[in-house]
């Protein structure tokens, strides 16, 4: 991916009123079902005007109230899979009979406009996108307090059969197995903290010196000053 990027605005004094600017990032969020992902990137996006949602191509049909262009992009399976023979997808996959996947062109467009997206994916998709960009993602792994207390929630949540949240368990465990391949650890003992966890790593990796352009200039002019 390339590495052209442009000066948006920030609120507050920041790196861009003194002419830099910033190329964004693919924020990764991935956790065992239950643990809180989710909730922390509906936090996230609600709150930091600067961080958008990555919007994916499907294959399956519309469910009611969903739009094109703004819950997904809904393709046909021979348009999807075209997709895949051109290189066009940073990673898809084939769930329970359809296609998902994340189209190159958008995100590179957003990171190029200094935009951070935000990815609500597992181990797999992480795998993908870090094989594709890596330098440009951060991923960051959501673990719950205990065992015990991810089957709790679970039950709170009361959408499953017994039969679905021991399904659960079982595949939870195996997706915690993943965590070694992940930047950063979170556990979620409390929502608020969880948040504010997610908040720093990211505000740090905006400020990521690989990720900053004009800073040479910026230190040139403070010279002859």
């Amino acid at each position: 991916m390339n590495k052209e990027t442009v000066t948006f605005p920030f609120d507050g004094k920041d790196i861009y009123q003194v002419g830099m600017s910033r190329r964004g990032l693919m924020l990764i969020l991935s956790s065992p079902s239950g643990a809180g992902k989710t909730t922390i990137a509906k936090r996230l996006l609600g709150t930091d005007k600067h961080i958008t949602s990555s919007i994916s191509v499907t294959t399956r049909a519309p469910r009611p109230g969903e739009q094109e262009g703004v819950d997904y992009y809904f393709r046909s399976v021979p348009d999807f899979e075209d997709m895949i023979s051109k290189g066009a997808l940073l990673e898809y996959a084939h769930v329970f009979g359809n296609y998902y996947g994340t189209p190159c062109a958008e995100i590179e467009a957003k990171l190029n406009q200094g935009k951070d997206v935000l990815f609500d994916i597992d181990w797999q998709g992480t795998q993908q996108l870090s094989q594709k960009a890596r330098q440009d993602v951060v991923s960051i792994f959501v673990l719950p307090p205990s065992m015990e207390e991810l089957e709790k929630r679970l039950r709170l949540r009361g959408q499953d059969s017994e039969a679905v949240i021991t399904q659960r368990m079982t595949k939870n465990y195996d997706e915690m197995c993943h965590w070694e391949e992940y930047d950063y650890i979170v556990v979620n003992h409390n929502l608020e903290d969880a948040v504010a966890r997610v908040e720093a790593i990211l505000l740090a990796e905006r400020h990521r010196r690989a990720r900053l352009f004009g800073v040479g200039d910026f230190v040139q002019q403070m010279k002859k000053s």
